[in-house]
């Protein structure tokens, strides 16, 4: 079988093109020329051992958390002591006993291993050195293998084993190059010798000298090639690189973090996953929540085994994170479960051949792949991480993961260092989980949890997280906040979404569990508003100040940034910027709770220039929704993104919006239809419109006048009456809000 390597673009049967394998800055070039990656400018200072605290206070998931203090837990990356406790209690018994035995049958973890250190280590053929990357691959499997022998059996045969493998490294190794793969090695190979050396570090038998000499290494060799990648990515667009590239250097900063008691590298790590411009951030890296939290993931239009390969490392990322404290499992309403979910998902075969099918919509990037469909290519790739996976958040966290259990179930035991047992997927994944990472399970389940209320077409679209010993769940709605609450369906087992039709009104929603012990409590309470209501009013009367006030009493109030003019409006005074300095702030996710939605404003625009923004609600250049009096085809535009502008869903409309004279404009969205009108009157529409504002997460950047490039212009001219409802106003009511003003 073919061996998955990140930079492998397709499977064997497929040919390879430019528009399926953006991998690298040009395939043409880099077949005449090397990427030779000079880590001399780079090179950093060695680090101390450090000791580190037995456990570490469980930060909760929400903001970033990246500022981090106190000392590290140690051995605190994929394994803790009480893990190793865990495993010498259980690796004769069932199923613990399957994994061990490729474990100890592996040849990777034999005394006899013979290591191979290399002064230079190339990966990707650079038209002078052949590549030598799988000496340094094989040589960590089992320095990892040996490790893990030692710490479940207590034999030091072996810990002498993986030290000898380290030591040879660590006095051998001066640089990584080759192509931009080099970057894929550093990182991949990174996270796991840390880890085969964390493990170690306990090891009296490990002189401190040599041990800090492997910390030097890690901290010289390996860490500036993932800093600098993710800093910037080869200098490509920042959706050049698909999404395990950004992945495997995270987990090799954070975990060279550990390695080396260096708290900022850690930081590093967890603020670029929660918060990085890259797709290995993991907003970026599940692209699209679909209904019942199914998070598409980044790659599933290029082929399933990078897909599987992008929750191999989120997970290992996830994981080494919570041992030191930080819970990015459970970030962004555990938005990482939802792309392993949707990955297992899509990979597990229902009956015979036949697999299950997953939604699917389309994604591009600045190579313009343009995929269309869900890939097959690849598809049932196995990969040793499900362990992780479902053990953490069903056995460990009482969640309910069905489609990660059933994966984790079904090719269990997990092997590793290249001979998986059932598995494939080369030197990616360290492996053996059901080893390592195999708890009880856990006395109850939790309440349903997570509960989201979405409003798109008019109706009310739940979704939920489930329990893990529940059979079947429970909606109920009701009018008021304490109830009392109808059951409005039961009997729901899968996906866990429901569609509720109640009219126009404020409801709330929660929902609760049938388990075998019972019903459960109900989960978090989740509220809908639906139909026309006002989200946001600025009337822009103020005239004089820096506030600009919100009327809507939903305390959307904006701050006037630069000159602070205000001049004559459509009604009384409104905003007037400047077109170089000027523009309206208002508060971070102002708009990621909309599903339908309508932005209405009159605007007197001064003269005209390209790409000028009305409005942009966003967190950068990859994540923003805005509307532009006129694009560089000439046109009103609006458009919405979560990958950048090549993947913008847009209505363009027929031409400019004049210059000085009042104009009215408006935006809506109803389900999938958006449509833009000019003075009442639709001047475009997209009836394939598949992104509404919650989709874009968190937004920090949420402006009227300005854009999230910093190369456009800014609004010259006069803005009045910016408006955002809940809900897509029709053409009549466009007509009378005009006819109001």
């Amino acid at each position: 079988m073919k061996r998955i390597e990140p930079h492998d673009n397709a499977p064997a049967s497929s040919p390879l093109t430019p528009a399926d394998a953006p991998d690298d800055v040009s395939r043409a070039e880099l077949g005449r020329r090397s990427f030779l990656l000079s880590l001399g400018a780079l090179a950093l200072t060695g680090c101390g051992a450090g000791t580190g605290s037995a456990s570490a206070p469980r930060l909760l998931a929400g903001a970033v958390t990246a500022a981090t203090t106190g000392p590290f837990a140690h051995p605190g990356l994929l394994h803790t002591q009480a893990d190793f406790d865990r495993m010498n209690a259980k690796y004769t018994a069932t199923p613990w006993a399957g994994s061990w035995n490729l474990l100890i049958n592996n040849s990777h973890a034999s005394l006899t291993y013979t290591p191979h250190p290399q002064t230079i280590v190339y990966r990707g053929y650079d038209g002078v050195h052949p590549e030598n990357y799988g000496t340094l691959f094989n040589d960590v499997a089992a320095a990892y293998a040996c490790a893990l022998r030692w710490k479940i059996t207590g034999d030091t045969a072996y810990a002498d084993k993986a030290v000898q493998i380290m030591n040879g490294w660590s006095s051998t190794l001066t640089a990584i190059q080759g192509t931009s793969d080099a970057a894929l090695a550093a990182g991949i190979y990174g996270y796991e010798f840390a880890n085969a050396g964390e493990i170690v570090r306990t090891y009296t038998g490990w002189a401190a000298a040599d041990f800090a000499r492997f910390q030097n290494m890690m901290k010289t060799v390996f860490y500036p090639i993932n800093h600098d990648f993710l800093i910037r990515h080869n200098g490509t667009d920042i959706t050049h690189y698909w999404a395990n590239w950004d992945l495997c250097q995270i987990a090799s900063i954070l975990a060279i973090g550990v390695l080396c008691d260096d708290r900022s590298l850690f930081d590093e790590a967890v603020t670029y996953f929660q918060s990085g411009p890259g797709n290995g951030a993991i907003a970026q890296a599940v692209y699209y929540i679909h209904p019942g939290f199914l998070g598409q993931w980044q790659e599933s239009g290029r082929d399933q085994g990078h897909n599987t390969l992008g929750i191999a490392l989120g997970g290992a990322i996830c994981e080494m994170a919570w041992n030191q404290g930080v819970d990015l499992y459970g970030y962004d309403n555990n938005r990482f479960l939802m792309g392993a979910e949707y990955v297992a998902k899509a990979n597990l075969i229902q009956s015979g051949t036949t697999y299950y099918t997953v939604p699917y919509v389309p994604y591009n990037n600045a190579d313009n792949v343009n995929q269309t469909v869900f890939a097959t290519g690849s598809q049932g790739n196995v990969r040793p991480c499900w362990a992780l996976v479902y053990n953490h958040y069903v056995n460990r966290r009482g969640l309910a993961a069905p489609y990660s259990k059933m994966f984790a179930l079904q090719i269990q035991p997990e092997g590793g260092g290249g001979n998986y047992g059932s598995t494939s997927g080369g030197y990616d994944q360290l492996g053996y989980g059901t080893l390592t990472c195999t708890r009880d399970p856990i006395a109850a389940g939790v309440p349903p949890s997570g509960l989201k209320a979405r409003t798109p077409a008019g109706g009310v679209e739940l979704s939920w997280w489930g329990s893990a010993y529940a059979t079947s769940y429970n909606v109920k709605r009701a009018t008021s906040t304490s109830g009392p609450w109808t059951t409005i369906a039961s009997g729901i087992t899968d996906l866990l979404t429901y569609a509720d039709n109640p009219g126009t009104g404020t409801w709330y929603y929660v929902v609760s569990a049938m388990t075998p012990s019972g019903e459960t409590a109900d989960s978090n309470r989740a509220t809908a508003k639906v139909g026309k209501t006002l989200h946001t009013y600025l009337a822009c009367n103020e005239s004089t100040g820096t506030t600009v006030s919100d009327a809507s009493g939903q305390g959307h109030t904006g701050t006037l940034v630069g000159s602070g003019a205000w001049g004559a409006g459509k009604s009384g005074t409104a905003l007037a910027l400047n077109g170089s300095t000027d523009y309206v702030s208002l508060p971070a996710n102002s708009v990621t709770d909309l599903s339908d939605f309508t932005v209405a404003c009159w605007v007197y625009w001064n003269a005209s220039r390209n790409w000028e923004r009305i409005f942009d609600f966003g967190s950068g250049t990859g994540r923003y929704m805005f509307l532009t009096p006129r694009s560089g085809s000439g046109t009103v535009r609006f458009a919405i993104t979560v990958d950048g502008g090549h993947g913008e869903q847009a209505v363009t409309g027929t031409a400019a919006l004049p210059t000085a004279q009042w104009v009215h404009v408006a935006v809506t969205l109803s389900g999938q239809v958006a449509t833009l009108y000019v003075n009442g009157t639709a001047v475009g529409s997209n009836s394939a419109e598949f992104l509404p504002p919650w989709q874009l997460g968190g937004t920090g950047q949420n402006w009227i006048g300005r854009s999230q490039y910093a190369g456009d212009p800014y609004f010259n001219g006069r803005i009045d009456e910016f408006r955002i409802y809940r809900g897509a106003l029709t053409a009549a009511d466009i007509a009378a809000l005009i006819a109001s003003s």
